[in-house]
Formats: structure tokens, C-alpha cells, sequence
């Protein structure tokens, strides 16, 4: 039998893994590099994330490509307003079966919803009520569902990726911040250059539909998850973590004056272990053998942007959660 490899030999396939998935991935998908360089870190940080942008930006499609390049199973969950807990997580149903005597006899099976996969497209999450949202709180959180008395453990691994329309918000319902929270990115997802959406327009309007080959193995991406935690963290990196989330809180004495004037309530404690996790994810991704201040400085906007809960003022100013995110950056000592 071949022995496990080592961490070293781990880091040497981390390292070229990103590039790897992304060339597979672009081969479907025109562009968006950086979108998908945040979508591994989330991948192999364990974390959920959330992607925002209009529709027609490939969304559903880099999901679906990277759970293919990764031999992951994928699961699609088209959210709306008439949508049920159990449409997620599956429900108990009574089946009537003959046993050997030939008597029938019920018995109680439980159905599993669309969530029992590896990857989980949660589309237009915000779509749908509160009390339905609320069925992935436990699924993302504790990676198994419960149903009626009995709880059911997720496949591992189990990663949601949920898509939000920032523009259309009729007949939607606000994030519970207690939800939000347990994203570890949220991914902002822009329009394509002139150059890629002439591509994009080219491609999907003459059948040329790239295949993607597959990258990893499902075994190798939990290998990896499990070397992001062994990744080292520099002192500096780990102090410059946790100040950057508590300069993010208004009654804060290290918050700068746009976080005391513009922001109601700061990142939590789950913050910094974001910050320290995706800062080892992408460590690793570079074949870096710790994490550094750089890292964390890379990764602050995606990690804290859903995390803030601006005030009225800065929606009427017209104030963006990413300048105040630079401004904290700018305002923590290094």
C-alpha cells in the first residue's frame, strides 16, 4: 500500500492545484479568474460562500464546473417564495411494502432533499421566507440536517454555494445576519471585458461548449481541507487578523472615524477565524508554508463585506462596505 503523503508533498499539490482548476474551469467559463481563486479558498478553507452579482455572469455555471473538475457531487436549489424546509433537507414518507408472508406492512423511509450532496447551489437564497432560510443555518453550520427525530449527516465533503441578486429586491427577503455570518466569503462577481463577453457571446451562441476535465479527485480535495488547518500562521499575521476585525466595531477604540460614523454593528469573533482560515487557504494555494500579513490584507474585503451592518446614514451617503473595509486596513498598524 502506498503510505498517505506528507505535508510537504500536500502543499507542492495545493500549489499547483489552483491553477490547474481554473484552466479546466475557463474552458466553460470566459474569464472570472479571480472569482474562482476565491471560490478554491472557500472550497478548501471548509467555508460557504456567497455570490453576488446580476444574473447572466455564469454563476450557476462556475458552481456546476467546479464540482465536475473536482469529481464532486452537485446539487442545485432554486429558491423562491413558495419554497418548503423539507424541499431542502428531504422529508419522512410512509411506503407500504410486502413482506415474506406477503402481508403488507408501512413503514416510515426518509427521502433525501437536494442538499445531500458535495456542493450545494443555493440560487436567489434570498428569495425565499425566513422560516426556510433558516433550514440551511443547521446544514451549513453542523454538516447534518435534522428531520422530524432523527438527524442525518451531510456527504463529506459539504460546501454551499449561494447566489444573491443585488439588483432585482421585489418579492425578496433580507439575510438573517446570523446567516450571513456563517459565509466565509461573500464573492462580488462583475461584468466581463469588452474581449471576454465578445467570447462569451461567440461560444454560447455557436455550440461550442468547453469540456471540463476533471482536476482532483473528491479524495484529494479532503486531503487538502485537511492541511489548511496544519498550515502556520505568523505571529504578525495573527495579531493583524483579529485587529482588523475588532477595528470593525463602531464602540471600538482602534475603529477608525468612517467605522464610528458609518457602520452599526462590526464582525464578531468568527471574523478573525475567517481571516486566519482563507489567509492559510490561499498560503497554500501559493505554496507558501505559512500564512502571512499579505495574505490576510488580500483576503479582508471578501471575508468582512457581509459582516458589517452599515447604518441609514451611509446608505443615504452612499457609502460602500469596501472603502470601509480599506480604511480599516489602512488604519491597523503592521
Amino acid at each position: 500500500m502506498e503510505s498517505p503523503p506528507n505535508d510537504r508533498e500536500l502543499l507542492q499539490q495545493a500549489a499547483t492545484v489552483n491553477d490547474r482548476l481554473r484552466s479546466a474551469i475557463e474552458r466553460r467559463v470566459v474569464g472570472q479568474s479571480e472569482v474562482i481563486d476565491l471560490m478554491v479558498i472557500a472550497l478548501l478553507s471548509r467555508g460557504h460562500a456567497l455570490l453576488v452579482g446580476v444574473p447572466g455572469l455564469a454563476k450557476t455555471l462556475l458552481v456546476s464546473s467546479l464540482a465536475e473538475a473536482l469529481d464532486l457531487s452537485f446539487g442545485r436549489v432554486q429558491f423562491t417564495p413558495d419554497l418548503l424546509p423539507a424541499d431542502i433537507t428531504g422529508a419522512d414518507v410512509l411506503q407500504e411494502e410486502a413482506d415474506e408472508s406477503g402481508l403488507t406492512r408501512r413503514r416510515v423511509r426518509f427521502l433525501p432533499g437536494p442538499i445531500f450532496h458535495n456542493l450545494v447551489l443555493a440560487d436567489e437564497v434570498n428569495r425565499t421566507p425566513p422560516k426556510t432560510q433558516a433550514a440551511l443555518l443547521q446544514a451549513m453550520q453542523e454538516r447534518q440536517v435534522t428531520v422530524g427525530t432523527a438527524t442525518h449527516s451531510l456527504p463529506d465533503p459539504f460546501q454551499v454555494f449561494a447566489t444573491r441578486n443585488p439588483i432585482e429586491q421585489e418579492g425578496t427577503y433580507p439575510l438573517p445576519e446570523a446567516q450571513l455570518d456563517r459565509f466565509l466569503l461573500e464573492v462580488h462577481i462583475d461584468y466581463p471585458s469588452e474581449n471576454e463577453e465578445r467570447e462569451v457571446a461567440r461560444r454560447t451562441t455557436s455550440g461550442d461548449v468547453g469540456r471540463v476535465p476533471r482536476v482532483i479527485s473528491s479524495s484529494d480535495v479532503k486531503a487538502l481541507q485537511q492541511l489548511i488547518p496544519r498550515v502556520p500562521v505568523t505571529d504578525a499575521a495573527l495579531h493583524f487578523a483579529v485587529a482588523v476585525t475588532r477595528a470593525t466595531r463602531p464602540d471600538d477604540r482602534t475603529a477608525p472615524k468612517e467605522i464610528r460614523e458609518f457602520v452599526r454593528f462590526g464582525a464578531g469573533p468568527r471574523g478573525s477565524q475567517a481571516l486566519v482560515l482563507a489567509a492559510k487557504a490561499r498560503a497554500a494555494l501559493r505554496g507558501e508554508a505559512a500564512a502571512d500579513i499579505d495574505d490576510v490584507r488580500a483576503i479582508v474585503v471578501p471575508v468582512m463585506r457581509h459582516r458589517l451592518v452599515l447604518s441609514y446614514r451611509a446608505e443615504a451617503d452612499g457609502v460602500r462596505d469596501v472603502d470601509l473595509l480599506r480604511a480599516v486596513v489602512a488604519a491597523v498598524p503592521t
